[in-house]
């Protein structure tokens, strides 16, 4: 394990390798402000998770909408509202499809029950998939893009639901995995190219990888407790990313809240654009 960044975030999530620009993007949700190595971007409420449009556009998910962000001239344009009437619910995690979709969660600041729900925009339009989930996470996807993947982290379970081939579900969610006889939190997910999962465990240091079938494949242990979401990057889509939160944590490792970056043996993709 390499420390990738030493910026601290309170709530690091939403990693994503821009395949166009070649660098690692990510959020800290509880400070309004977009990351990379080198420079940040600041906005006037939550932002947690974003798909690449371009080069330098991103489509962005916020408290109450989402928009479209040129990360050159700070251009926005508002593509749709996201639970605007709704205060007390901020985004998320989220991630684009193989279809070229944006799926995007929504819960509720101080992580009330089931006050979430997950939504996929595409063509122009949002709809709502499911609501009652407290703590939406994990969405991602097949590489054929014919199943996703999401988690509502308090029930220690990851689900996985058929699409169809515009990439919208087409049956019953069923369960993928299931940690709760162990007490674990499933956070962020990201599949590698043969459609393993690579996911992230609030509380406990690290990223686990499991087959589509549900064979455990290998963990990472990394240096803080509260590792959020995973990313896929590098030249050859072989490094291993983590997001990470300081949040509520007084134990003095400044490890907390930073973004790490591991070699692996793992075999990436890159991130679909989100078709606007």
């Amino acid at each position: 394990m390499t420390l990738f960044n030493a910026t601290r975030c309170t709530l690091g999530e939403g990693p994503l390798w821009h395949p166009e620009r070649g660098e690692l993007l990510w959020f800290d949700i509880v400070g309004c402000r977009l990351h990379s190595a080198s420079r940040h971007w600041d906005f006037a409420e939550m932002v947690s998770a974003a798909g690449w449009v371009s080069r330098d556009e991103l489509v962005i998910a916020s408290e109450s909408r989402l928009f479209r962000y040129d990360l050159e001239t700070g251009a926005e344009e508002t593509l749709c509202a996201l639970e605007a009437d709704t205060p007390a619910t901020r985004s998320n995690d989220g991630r684009a499809d193989p279809m070229g979709g944006f799926w995007i969660g929504t819960m509720a600041k101080a992580e009330g029950k089931g006050a979430g729900a997950f939504y996929r925009y595409y063509k122009g339009a949002l709809r709502k998939l499911w609501g009652g989930i407290t703590v939406t996470n994990a969405q991602c996807f097949a590489p054929d893009g014919r199943t996703a993947y999401f988690s509502d982290t308090p029930t220690h379970q990851v689900m996985r639901v058929a699409l169809d081939a515009e990439g919208w579900p087409c049956a019953a969610p069923e369960i993928a995995l299931d940690f709760t006889a162990q007490g674990w939190y499933p956070d962020g997910a990201v599949t590698d190219a043969a459609g393993n999962l690579w996911i992230a465990f609030w509380g406990r240091g690290c990223v686990e990888g499991y087959t589509p079938a549900g064979e455990k494949l290998a963990t990472h242990a990394f240096s803080c407790p509260q590792t959020t979401c995973p990313a896929l990057g590098g030249a050859d889509f072989s490094q291993l990313y983590c997001t990470s939160a300081a949040r509520d944590l007084t134990d003095g490792n400044p490890a907390n809240g930073q973004t790490f970056v591991l070699d692996t043996g793992i075999r990436g993709r890159a991130e679909p654009r989100v078709l606007l």
